[in-house]
């Protein structure tokens, strides 16, 4: 009896006891959340607390819980804030107001991460960065490479023009002490030694670097050198090429210009050379950013009436303008040239099909910024995502090439691309599944950006304070 009685005060005092209840700053309830690295969808919630993911846990968990903010996310998806892998901030001093203006249309297009692939407004960029990083800019977090390095006469305003070795330490001194990300190099004036020791200097600093390849080099050179990314399809497609070797000594030789090898270069593609290119890519862990949304927005500029893009109106007089020089050289190129434009961009469909099919590691970038004619920030990441998808690519790795190969690339998987516990809590929910179409991503029906959060109203509020009048 005794036993009894005690026993029957120790179940009456556990039932009274008060069950432990968690308190976050952000409840996402009922979501399903898409796991890019696996490709599972999982009906869960998802908590946040400063800025980061706390928990995540399935719906039917018993876990009880307090919220300041709770969003109902039935029937929706979520996934990491997009990621624009190449955009450029850009276009001079008076450009500065008309590129702070993008980083509005990036939140509004759930692009919470922009890699910022080299420019003239690197004390400007730098400045924004920090705004950003504290709460006082609304944007994406930048990850910039500040000026790029060239050789001398660049083509590009700002770079730093390197013509010896004590040239490039001091680039890259430059570059260090800016606190650059990664490191790019371009291609219209480098000379091929120069090249390949600033890629191997760089390296040694621990920098990450993507670039260009003057086509003086071979694929296989710039690989060994340490290249991490490789920005364009140019590039592979001349490692894929079976005369690779001869056309690169009549670039050095100047029987050749670069327009004039693509020709002979998709001529020559040969599916064994190809083959042992994307395993030498995919050994040596470098990146691939296509870039197709812009190649074909180019290659069509004699055919297609962009005057009344709905994105012009947040563009500014001062960036349309710098549009003039793309578009006046596709009307000037002859009949042959166009056609040969056209060619490469159907190419380049084909080539990225085959680099995701070997398991070479792609970033979705879409080369936005002045200059890049009709390629408008924000939107052209969901086209560029949707011009893999037309060309072969599954969705799922499409959306991959976003926030889980970015956050790779940059070495930045403790903090991004995935949804799980201690990463930021960037997040997008949509509407409906990606998985199943992927212009699904633009679908949007909220953006967080670590402890900020953008409803659809707010978001559309966003374009609307970005036209310019």
């Amino acid at each position: 009896m005794t036993r009894l009685l005690v026993f029957s005060l120790v179940l009456i005092l556990a039932s009274c006891k008060k069950k432990s209840v968690n308190t976050y700053d952000v409840a996402i309830t009922n979501a399903q959340v898409i796991h890019l690295e696996t490709g599972t969808v999982k009906n869960q919630n998802i908590f946040l607390v400063d800025g980061k993911i706390a928990a995540v846990q399935a719906v039917d968990s018993t876990q009880e819980f307090k919220a300041g903010t709770t969003i109902d996310a039935s029937g929706k998806y979520v996934l990491p804030g997009f990621w624009d892998n190449h955009i450029h901030l850009r276009g001079g001093d008076s450009l500065i107001g008309n590129n702070e203006n993008f980083l509005k249309l990036f939140i509004a297009n759930g692009i919470t991460t922009v890699r910022d692939a080299g420019g003239d407004l690197t004390h400007a960029v730098m400045n924004w960065k920090g705004q950003i990083a504290t709460g006082e800019l609304n944007g994406p977090a930048i990850f910039t490479a500040g000026p790029k390095i060239d050789g001398p006469n660049a083509s590009w305003a700002g770079s730093l023009e390197v013509e010896n070795e004590d040239d490039v330490v001091r680039a890259l001194d430059s570059l260090e002490a800016l606190g650059v990300d990664f490191v790019k190099i371009y291609d219209s004036r480098i000379s091929p030694e120069n090249y390949l020791n600033a890629i191997k200097e760089a390296k040694k600093r621990g920098f990450t670097v993507s670039g260009h390849m003057p086509f003086t080099v071979t694929l296989e050179e710039t690989v060994t050198a340490g290249m991490d990314g490789i920005e364009h399809l140019y590039y592979i497609m001349k490692g894929c090429a079976a005369n690779e070797s001869e056309v690169t000594e009549k670039l050095k030789n100047g029987d050749m210009g670069f327009w004039d090898a693509m020709p002979a270069l998709m001529d020559t593609y040969s599916d064994s050379t190809a083959q042992a290119t994307f395993n030498r890519l995919r050994k040596n862990d470098v990146f691939v950013v296509p870039t197709l949304h812009i190649g074909k927005t180019l290659s069509y500029l004699d055919e297609v009436d962009h005057s009344n893009d709905e994105y012009l109106s947040y563009m500014g007089q001062g960036i349309i303008k710098t549009y003039e020089g793309r578009i006046q050289s596709a009307l000037r190129a002859t009949e042959e040239a166009r056609e040969n434009r056209k060619q490469l961009d159907t190419f380049f469909g084909q080539l990225v099909k085959s680099l995701d099919s070997a398991g070479v590691q792609l970033l979705a970038g879409s080369d936005s910024g002045a200059y890049n004619s009709y390629t408008y920030p924000g939107i052209s990441l969901h086209q560029e995502l949707q011009t893999m998808v037309a060309n072969g690519i599954s969705p799922l790795n499409a959306l991959r090439t976003s926030a889980v190969n970015g956050a790779k690339f940059l070495n930045q998987t403790e903090d991004y691309g995935s949804i799980s516990e201690g990463k930021v809590s960037d997040l997008v929910i949509l509407e409906a599944n990606p998985l199943e179409n992927i212009e699904h991503t633009q679908n949007i029906h909220t953006v967080i950006k670590g402890s900020e959060i953008f409803s659809k109203s707010e978001l559309q509020e966003l374009l609307n304070t970005s036209k310019i009048d």
